[in-house]
């Protein structure tokens, strides 16, 4: 039987496609396991196999590039020799991750609460990756101190408040685990830092029209040159006052036709609840010429490539029409206009898939409303299109 060839630092250090390579006979179990992550870069992390009181157990030894092959292959036989001694490696002074050990760990134990397609984990790898690791990536969790989140965070929060409040509540979440694990006692970067930072804000609003502008940038988007899907999903959009994403993944099978109604499965809203849309002529004549498009993925506003549409491709739509809005902005116009158009607070809230009122009041309110949401769309549908 051919033996198994051990690893080498170079393949180490190239390989990128996923999966769990051996470090061959003699080396204790030891092996790394390649995958991809969620922004598309490539995670590498030793672990061992081996025996303990007769159980096989696997032992994670840290991640590459920060624990080399070297390295890796001297922690594997320390082990083997801990449980020849009768001993139990794991029972053993904990070993202090870095910041930036300790932010892959919290983001393995979010993650299965983030929404499948969520940018959750995107985001918050760009903005710790951006302003938080160049600084305190490299030092063990335990020795950060409020001094040195307020050297990188208070410049930032000057310049880009919003980001800065961001960025803190993210630190907080890799410092709560840190705190969970035992590692340390207090987060550095709580609300205790706030006295020596400029006010902080994590509400970024998004760029919307007054509504008095909204019918002309529809005419704007109509005769623009811009890819068909694209046009008639911003549109869509706009009369149906609804997220882009819930927009950009929209099905056929979730439109009743003979009803004028789409249907949002709960999966795919932000509430987590089934959303029921009710359909204006003209959002059923865009249906009618998007079926046009129709490239057998089941998507009503599909890309070229039958993928889903990308968010940026409607806000560049919108930027290179100038256009100072970014899709999420019609929301606001929509329930600006409401507002001084008499709609009530209940129908309006609701055609935006808010909640209304209190716990109780939630409670008790079953009826979405829908006939009085159908009156106001299609009164939104005739302004829309003066």
């Amino acid at each position: 039987m051919e033996r198994q060839k051990s690893l080498s630092a170079a393949f180490v250090k190239t390989v990128k496609a996923p999966g769990r390579y051996g470090d061959g006979r003699g080396n204790h179990g030891l092996y790394l396991r390649v995958r991809h992550t969620a922004d598309g870069s490539v995670g590498k992390l030793w672990a061992q196999r081996l025996r303990i009181n007769s159980k096989p157990v696997n032992l994670g030894l840290g991640n590459f590039p920060r624990v080399t092959l070297a390295e890796a292959r001297e922690k594997a036989l320390a082990n083997v020799r801990a449980v020849d001694r009768g001993e139990d490696p794991r029972v053993k002074a904990v070993e202090i991750p870095t910041f930036a050990d300790a932010m892959e760990s919290t983001i393995e134990v979010l993650r299965p609460n983030w929404k499948s397609g969520s940018k959750t984990e995107k985001q918050l790898r760009y903005l710790l990756g951006e302003y938080a690791l160049p600084h305190i990536g490299d030092k063990p969790i335990d020795s950060i101190i409020p001094a040195d989140v307020l050297a990188f965070l208070a410049p930032l929060a000057l310049e880009k408040p919003a980001t800065a409040g961001k960025l803190k509540t993210q630190m907080g979440q890799v410092f709560k685990w840190s705190i969970a694990q035992g590692l340390r006692t207090d987060n550095p970067a709580d609300q205790n830092i706030n006295a020596a930072l400029p006010k902080l804000s994590t509400k970024e609003h998004r760029r919307a029209l007054p509504y008095a502008d909204v019918p002309s940038a529809v005419k704007i988007v109509r005769e623009s040159g811009a890819w068909q899907s694209t046009r008639l999903a911003l549109e869509f959009l706009i009369l149906t006052a609804a997220r882009s994403g819930e927009v950009r993944l929209a099905e056929w099978s979730e439109i009743d036709r003979d009803s004028a109604i789409w249907t949002i499965p709960a999966s795919r809203m932000k509430s987590e609840r089934e959303h029921r849309v009710p359909l204006s002529a003209r959002a059923m004549d865009i249906l009618a010429e998007a079926r046009d498009l129709e490239d057998g993925s089941g998507l009503i506003f599909p890309s070229p490539t039958g993928k889903p549409l990308s968010d940026s491709t409607m806000s560049k739509l919108l930027r290179e029409n100038g256009i100072q809005a970014v899709p999420h902005g019609f929301r606001s116009s929509f329930r600006d206009w409401c507002a001084e158009a008499n709609i009530d607070r209940q129908i309006a809230e609701s055609a935006l898939a808010h909640n209304v009122g209190d716990a109780t009041e939630t409670a008790y309110l079953r009826s979405d409303v829908l006939a009085l949401r159908r009156a106001a769309m299609d009164a939104w549908a005739i302004y829309l299109n003066q």
